[in-house]
């Protein structure tokens, strides 16, 4: 009996031995992919699992204090049941059918599901069940179970009903196919929505949108949804009251120009692009970049810093990967820093460096030039697959010792003047020439700055 499948169809796994492709390769690269997904997507605000913090026994007088409670607080604890759960409140007498059915409720797919085995078809009928019975809001909607493909006609109804019932944080995500699977413009017609998370579409054309945007949303998630250049930069300038971006996952290379008086943290990971701007931005807190990738293997990926006043939490820099931009200027080893090169509002900086690069290390200290008034340094040492002359960040010398990482710690602890205390943690000592005595040693024996 051939084996089933978690993410592919019984038609597309004969297709692909006949073309002599193993299925069970897609079907674990499709695993991965989704894990990685669900792990960026919001918790949603109900859990079958979970557990009462405080108990207490039932008075012995009988009196049924439940139906005591005025309808407005029966309506705050449906609410906050899973959606079964909520439905079977209606059974209990009639005046729970009523705050049954003028509760705000909480639609989640997964909680409809009593198999991990469970098909597309069976999860798109339960959710129609749950949106045909339920004629007042949703406050919180999860699709993130079916294959989206051949069911497009009833997304399109859902998002219609949803809109109409002024749902306020929508999470959807399509299971992988192998075609892209259009993300509906029905969609861009839910005025209400706070939050929005869509994962593994393909983003209708911008210009076909007709200037449709999100009034009230303030938090954004894109996780490998396949857009144009352009695309994301007008779905954040239509969105007046956007505070939070979350991109993760590949896509073909694109150029992110942002423009938001609106954002204050942007968070892209995993993400094919050739270059991110941020042109203006006055309200953004955090920018963070983490695994990201240039389409032309080898190149950097350009990163501007424009307008952005507050910026306090930037990271990971990572010489040799990301080309740094400050107002116009590009920031190279050995550069004579000027204060309009400089963002004196970033108090948090993340950097990854491979320290066995000598071209990487040249650029650690006119990066840190540019951010003169960082109170938290964090950095990661990165491996590195060629081994080159290591380099003295204070003087420019070549090192012929191994000692890479103490070199560039002495490098801070001389120049570093505000400095209290270092914290050095070894990841595994059994992959240091030098031991923890050793490396204590050292430390305590390097030279302090000079005042």
């Amino acid at each position: 009996m051939a084996s089933r499948f978690s993410n592919v169809d019984p038609v597309t796994a004969a297709d692909m031995r006949r073309q002599g492709l193993d299925p069970h390769e897609l079907d674990r690269s499709t695993e991965q992919l989704m894990s990685l997904i669900h792990s960026n997507l919001p918790d949603p605000p109900v859990s079958t699992t979970a557990r009462l913090t405080a108990f207490r026994a039932r008075p012995s007088d009988g009196v049924d204090r439940i139906s005591r409670l005025s309808d407005a607080l029966l309506r705050d604890i449906v609410s906050r049941l899973p959606v079964k759960d909520a439905a079977r409140t209606a059974a209990l007498a009639a005046r729970w059918r009523g705050v049954w059915r003028s509760t705000p409720l909480v639609l989640v797919d997964t909680h409809l599901v009593s198999s991990a085995r469970a098909s597309t078809p069976d999860v798109i009928a339960a959710v129609s069940r749950v949106l045909a019975a339920h004629q007042e809001p949703f406050r919180c909607v999860h699709l993130t179970w079916s294959r989206m493909g051949a069911y497009q006609a009833q997304l399109k109804r859902w998002l219609r009903l949803l809109a109409a019932r002024g749902v306020q944080e929508l999470v959807l995500v399509n299971r992988p196919w192998l075609r892209e699977v259009p993300l509906p413009k029905t969609l861009f017609t839910i005025s209400t929505l706070t939050r929005l998370y869509i994962g593994v579409w393909k983003f209708p054309d911008a210009a076909g949108l007709q200037g449709a945007s999100f009034p009230h949303l303030r938090e954004l998630g894109i996780c490998s949804v396949a857009m144009k250049d352009g695309d994301i930069d007008a779905v954040v300038a239509r969105n007046p009251a956007l505070e939070i971006l979350n991109i993760q996952g590949s896509m073909k290379g694109v150029h992110l120009r942002l423009v938001s008086h609106s954002l204050r943290c942007v968070q892209i990971c995993s993400f094919v692009m050739e270059s991110v701007s941020v042109l203006n931005a006055p309200r953004l807190e955090r920018l963070i970049l983490s695994e990201c990738l240039n389409p032309a293997g080898g190149s950097c990926i350009r990163v501007k810093i424009g307008n952005v006043p507050k910026l306090k939490v930037f990271g990971f820099l990572e010489p040799g990967k990301y080309v740094l931009e400050i107002q116009d200027t590009v920031i190279m080893a050995g550069i004579k820093t000027s204060a309009s090169m400089m963002v004196t509002s970033v108090n948090v900086l993340s950097m990854k460096v491979r320290f066995g690069v000598y071209d990487d290390v040249k650029m650690v200290p006119a990066f840190l030039k540019c951010f003169p008034n960082v109170e938290a340094l964090h950095i990661t040492s990165e491996k590195c697959d060629q081994l080159a002359a290591k380099f003295d960040l204070s003087s420019g010398k070549r090192l012929v010792s191994s000692q890479d990482e103490l070199a560039f710690l002495q490098y801070i602890l001389q120049h570093a003047m505000v400095l209290k205390y270092a914290v050095v943690q070894m990841v595994n000592p059994k992959f240091t020439s030098l031991s923890v005595d050793e490396m204590a040693y050292t430390i305590d024996n390097m030279q302090p700055p000079q005042n």
